[in-house]
């Protein structure tokens, strides 16, 4: 862990700069001294507007939840331990920073962008020339007045009419179980809990819309959290259009591992496609698409899914198939995705479609040239079986527990994998 820089400023400066920050006149210029060491203090000064952040284009954003961290300097970005202090370029679609709760102990975190920066630049041009037909506008109060925002402002609960269209995967197959789970535990409002929205604002039902709209990787992590046992990182909190979570390794840094540790992370890899096929609360997950940063090694040794974006859910207990000709398209449907984009139909999906995908596209690169001749032939049949979208699902699942058969002896018991040691000792005995 890095050495951070602690924060000078005095409570009221903190929070005039706060509200600065988030007025809508506001360019929020942020001051500050540092000191790196016992070395004398400099004071370098570095600009933290609104724009970098996206709250200019609040509430039109995914939330404001953690913004107070931003400006009690209690998330940092790495590029803030140089002697300029500058914030970092704003076209990144990711950040490596750091996270405090005491401004003494730091733990890494990831601070990420739900689209690129052209991608927003581009939504957001479409948004004003489609609705205000102008270049620029006020794109909160462009989306205020569309009809869907104006039926969601109506609402008392969030049901399947309001999502209709909607491209994310997450919301192609939606249940109204799935729709009053993602109400209850929505955590960019002050009172969640309750499957209706009296509790919500209007801005909260506005940024709740357009995350649903653009990219349901927050949601997931809020409504799936990893303190109930989900493989997935947790969700910290969001400012304007910048999310905090976990921070972790892509699965990409791990090709190169060790035979006992590509064995271990893909053992977990297929461990987590089962729970996401079978699991307690009959939801189906399935992946619309994966590739090596879909997945994320903690720093103990877990495995988990690190972009929840490419993430479908189908209802198994309350099953709710919309016809195309049912789905309703608007500018909430084109805001991430062109406007003309072909879904496949809810009952299309295989049962085995994210298991054959993970082993067409991430478990050869990982298990690759690993082992001994013998035992690398029948990975690779196993793998080859297993990839295959001409066969049956049960011939596809029986492929992929021989993998795991085979896999498993290659695991060693070893402190080195310090998410499961010392339990894989105690259960061997």
């Amino acid at each position: 862990m890095r050495t951070w820089l602690y924060c000078l400023c005095s409570n009221f400066v903190v929070w005039l700069l706060g509200l600065l920050c988030l007025s809508p006149n506001s360019s929020g210029i942020l001051e500050g001294k540092v000191s790196p060491t016992s070395s004398p203090r400099i004071k370098p000064s570095y600009s933290f507007g609104r724009a970098f952040l996206g709250l200019d284009k609040c509430n039109a954003c995914i939330g404001t939840s953690i913004c107070k961290k931003f400006f009690k300097e209690e998330i940092r970005f790495d590029s803030w331990l140089s002697s300029h202090l500058k914030l970092p370029p704003n076209y990144f679609p990711c950040y490596s920073g750091n996270y405090t709760d005491d401004t003494k102990s730091w733990r890494p975190v990831e601070i990420s962008r739900l689209m690129t920066k052209y991608q927003h630049d581009q939504s957001d041009k479409r948004i004003c020339t489609s609705l205000t037909f102008a270049k620029s506008c006020s794109i909160e109060r462009a989306l205020w007045k569309t009809e869907r925002f104006q039926k969601w402002l109506k609402a008392k609960r969030l049901t399947l009419d309001l999502v209709q269209g909607l491209p994310t995967p997450l919301l192609r197959c939606p249940s109204q179980r799935l729709l009053d789970r993602i109400v209850r535990r929505y955590a960019e409002v002050t009172d969640a809990g309750s499957i209706f929205m009296d509790h919500f604002s209007d801005r909260d039902k506005l940024r709740l819309l357009y995350t649903l709209s653009i990219n349901t990787h927050p949601i997931i992590l809020q409504i799936f959290p990893e303190a109930e046992g989900w493989p997935f990182p947790k969700y910290l909190g969001s400012c304007g259009r910048l999310i905090v979570s976990t921070s972790t390794r892509p699965l990409k840094e791990f090709y190169s591992v060790s035979p006992d540790v590509a064995a271990d992370l893909a053992l977990q890899l297929l461990a987590v496609i089962d729970s996401m096929m079978n699991n307690d609360l009959n939801y189906y997950f399935y992946f619309t698409h994966v590739d090596a940063d879909t997945f994320g090694v903690f720093t103990n040794g877990y495995l988990f899914i690190r972009d929840a974006s490419r993430l479908g859910i189908i209802d198994m207990q309350e099953v709710t198939i919309l016809m195309e000709d049912q789905k309703e398209h608007d500018i909430f449907s084109c805001l991430a995705v062109d406007c003309q984009s072909v879904f496949p139909s809810c009952n299309s999906i295989k049962h085995t479609q994210s298991l054959i995908m993970v082993c067409e596209e991430v478990l050869p690169k990982l298990l690759k040239d690993k082992f001994l001749p013998s035992i690398q032939e029948e990975i690779d049949r196993a793998l080859a079986t297993c990839a295959d979208i001409f066969l049956g699902q049960q011939e596809v699942i029986s492929a992929a527990q021989k993998l795991a058969e085979i896999l498993k002896p290659l695991r060693p018991c070893h402190s080195h994998f310090a998410y499961r040691y010392p339990d894989c000792k105690y259960n061997a005995k």
